[in-house]
């Protein structure tokens, strides 16, 4: 794995990254400044306020939770063995969570994991590779064949930006596939990303 590239996150990109770690806390936040008839400009300061603010709550939430991300991954992939992780986040609405799909062969679960206790939260979503969108399916069949795992990546993350993991998946960047992981630093957050080495020939889902 190559060394990570490790960048503060702008705020275009915490208002994106804001869906993975607050959840639904952003819609209603979102929701409630679109039924204020603001110039454009306004709207646009409102919306990074509020992501600021929900940020901020989140990181609050998060440095008090037991749980660390590398743990709630484990959780999830003992639940389903031979599973591997493909994204998790961490969801301060509510009860914190970390939500967590994991992948075997062409099966895909998603599940919460309590942030305190470890424990499962709610129902298991099961789902096929059949059912994915198009990116997601790329994803998750370039992880079959990746010889890191996000685990792994997290792991380097953390100890490049010295600081704690709180969301981390795949991406494809620019035809690129890259790990990106959200670590929480202080009362900042950094996205360290890594490219892993070059995956094998992949094979289509078989049908």
């Amino acid at each position: 794995m190559q060394l990570p590239n490790l960048t503060e996150i702008d705020p275009m990109s915490k208002r994106y990254l804001l869906v993975l770690i607050v959840g639904s806390s952003l819609l209603a936040a979102t929701g409630a400044a679109a039924d204020v008839q603001n110039p454009a400009d306004a709207d646009s300061r409102s919306a990074t306020t509020q992501s600021d603010a929900a940020v901020r709550r989140a990181l609050t939430e998060f440095r008090t939770t037991r749980v660390p991300l590398s743990r709630a991954m484990a959780i999830a992939e003992r639940l389903h063995e031979g599973s591997k992780t493909a994204d998790i986040s961490f969801e301060s609405a509510g009860s914190p969570v970390y939500r967590v799909r994991t992948i075997r062969n062409e099966q895909v679960w998603e599940n919460a994991i309590d942030a305190n206790t470890g424990s499962t939260a709610g129902k298991e979503v099961t789902s096929s590779l059949r059912e994915l969108g198009r990116e997601d399916l790329a994803n998750m069949i370039a992880l079959r064949w990746i010889k890191q795992e996000l685990s792994d990546a997290v792991q380097v993350a953390e100890r490049a930006a010295a600081g704690s993991a709180l969301a981390g998946g795949l991406v494809r960047q620019d035809g690129r596939l890259n790990f990106v992981v959200v670590v929480a630093v202080g009362d900042d957050l950094k996205e360290v990303m890594l490219e892993p080495p070059k995956v094998a020939k992949q094979s289509s889902v078989h049908r």
